[in-house]
C-alpha cells in the first residue's frame, strides 16, 4: 500500500510543483526554498548534526509549537523546525528565528525525506497532531530516528481509514513511534492502529501551554488608543470568502448603534488586494494597515494587510471572531484571543481543533453563531454589553489554565529521547 502511495504522489507531484510555480507569480514566497521540498539544501551534516527535527505544517501548528522549541532549545539542543506553507514558514521565522533554524519541509516521497535526514541527522523527529506522513515515518524508522507525536489526536473517521488502508503506515514506522496523545480516546485510536502500548500516554493538549509575549497585552492598550480611542473595536481574524459577508453585516449592525471600528484580518496574503477592493467598491470607508494610512475617527475598516500583528490587534479589541468557523474550512485559533483575556465570537464549524472548541463552549466561554444570520446579532450584543464580555473571557481564562502541563510532559519525553 505504502508503494502505490508513492506512486500516487509522483503522479499528483507535476500539478503541486504548476501550482507552486502558479501562487509564487502571486506570492513570491512559494519560490523561497524551494530546493528544501526536495530534501536539498539543508546544508552539511557538520551544521546540523543532532539537532531535533520538528515538523508544524502550517501557521497553526507552528503556533502550537512555538513553546516546545523554547523549552528544548533552553536545553542546549539544536532544532530544525520545518512548515509546508510560506504563511507557516514566515511566523516560525518570526517567532522561533534565533531558537531553531526554519526550512520548508520536504514532499513525503522516499529519496527527498532520506536527503534530509543525511544532512541534518537529526536525534529525534517531533511531528504536531495528526501529521503521519508514511514515507517519513519509514524513512525514520529505517535511520533508527525516533518518532514523537507530540499533542497527538486521532479522530474514529481517520483511524477508519487507515485500518481500511493496511500497510500504509509500515510495521516498522509503527513500532518507532512514541505518542503523546491528547486525550484517551486518541491513545486507544493509536494503539488500534498497532503503536505499541507502552509508547503512548496522554499527555494533554499543547496548544493550551502557549503563553503570550510578555507586553503583549499593554501593546495591545497602546495600539487600541491610537486606532479608536474610546470607539468601540473588534477584530475578526482568520477570515475567508462568504464568511466576509456575515461579518460586514454585523458591522453594519454594530455601526447603527455606536461608531464603531473593525479590524478585518483575512487569513490568506493573496486575498488583500480583493478584499480591499470589494470594502471600497461596498462604500466602507476603509484604511490599509500596510500603506501605513491612519485610522481616523472617519475610519469604518481597518484592512490588516500585514503578516504578524493578529495577536497584537487581538489585544486591542473589545471582542474578537475567530474566522474559518462559518464556512467548511475546519476554524482557526481559538486559544490566542483567549490567552490575552477577550472576549471571543465564532462560528460552529471547528473540526481544526475540536477539543478546545468543545472545552471552551462547554464552560460558557464561548459565544456562538450557529448561522450566518445569527452573527449581526450576537456582535452587536456583545460589543453594547461588556458584563457579558468579561464574563466570557474569565470563563476562557479558567478553562486555559486547567488544561495546562502537556509541554513539560512532552519536553521530557523529548529530551530523554533524543539523548
Amino acid at each position: 500500500m505504502r508503494r502505490l502511495y508513492t506512486l500516487l504522489l509522483w503522479l499528483v507531484l507535476p500539478v503541486v510543483l504548476l501550482g507552486l510555480v502558479w501562487r509564487g507569480l502571486r506570492e513570491r514566497e512559494y519560490w523561497r526554498g524551494g530546493w528544501q521540498r526536495f530534501g536539498m539544501g539543508f546544508g552539511s551534516a557538520d551544521e546540523a548534526d543532532g539537532c531535533v527535527w520538528i515538523h508544524a505544517v502550517s501557521m497553526g501548528e507552528v503556533q502550537a509549537a512555538e513553546p516546545l522549541v523554547a523549552a528544548l532549545h533552553a536545553r542546549g539542543l539544536r532544532v530544525l523546525l520545518t512548515s509546508a506553507t510560506p504563511t507557516g514558514r514566515r511566523r516560525a521565522e518570526q517567532s522561533c528565528g534565533g531558537q531553531a533554524r526554519v526550512c520548508y519541509a520536504p514532499f513525503d516521497l522516499p529519496g527527498a525525506v532520506s536527503r534530509l535526514l543525511r544532512a541534518a541527522r537529526p536525534r529525534l523527529l517531533i511531528v504536531l497532531e495528526t501529521e503521519l506522513w508514511p514515507n517519513t515515518l519509514h524513512a525514520c524508522a529505517f535511520a533508527q530516528v525516533p518518532v514523537l507525536v507530540a499533542s497527538a489526536r486521532l479522530s474514529a473517521r481517520t483511524a477508519a481509514r487507515l485500518a481500511r488502508w493496511p500497510g500504509l503506515l509500515s510495521a516498522p514506522a509503527l513500532a518507532n513511534l512514541n505518542v503523546a496523545a491528547q486525550t484517551a480516546s486518541d491513545a486507544e485510536r493509536y494503539c488500534g492502529l498497532g503503536v505499541p502500548k507502552s509508547a503512548v500516554r496522554v499527555c494533554g493538549n499543547l496548544k493550551f501551554d502557549r503563553a503570550m509575549p510578555h507586553g503583549m497585552t499593554e501593546r495591545g492598550q497602546r495600539l487600541r488608543q491610537s486606532l479608536a480611542g474610546s470607539r468601540p473595536l473588534w477584530v475578526a481574524g482568520s477570515t475567508h470568502p462568504v464568511e466576509e459577508d456575515a461579518i460586514l453585516d454585523a458591522h453594519r449592525a454594530v455601526c447603527a448603534q455606536s461608531d464603531a471600528l473593525l479590524v478585518l484580518a483575512p487569513r490568506h496574503p493573496r486575498r488583500f488586494d480583493e478584499v480591499a477592493g470589494r470594502l471600497i467598491a461596498d462604500g466602507w470607508r476603509i484604511a490599509r494597515r500596510r500603506d501605513g494610512q491612519p485610522a481616523d475617527e472617519r475610519c469604518q475598516v481597518l484592512l490588516l494587510d500585514t503578516m504578524g500583528e493578529l495577536a497584537d490587534f487581538y489585544a486591542a479589541a473589545d471582542l474578537a471572531y475567530v474566522g474559518g468557523s462559518l464556512v467548511p474550512v475546519g476554524g482557526h485559533n481559538l486559544l490566542e484571543p483567549a490567552a490575552l483575556g477577550v472576549a471571543i465570537v465564532t462560528g460552529p464549524l471547528h473540526t481544526t481543533a475540536p477539543e478546545v472548541f468543545a472545552a471552551l463552549r462547554g464552560a460558557g466561554a464561548l459565544a456562538v453563531a450557529e448561522s450566518a444570520a445569527g452573527l449581526p446579532g450576537l456582535v452587536a450584543g456583545l460589543l453594547a454589553d461588556p458584563a457579558e464580555r468579561r464574563r466570557l473571557a474569565e470563563a476562557a481564562a479558567v478553562v486555559i489554565q486547567a488544561s495546562r502541563g502537556s509541554l513539560g510532559k512532552i519536553t521530557d519525553w523529548a529530551g530523554a529521547l533524543a539523548t
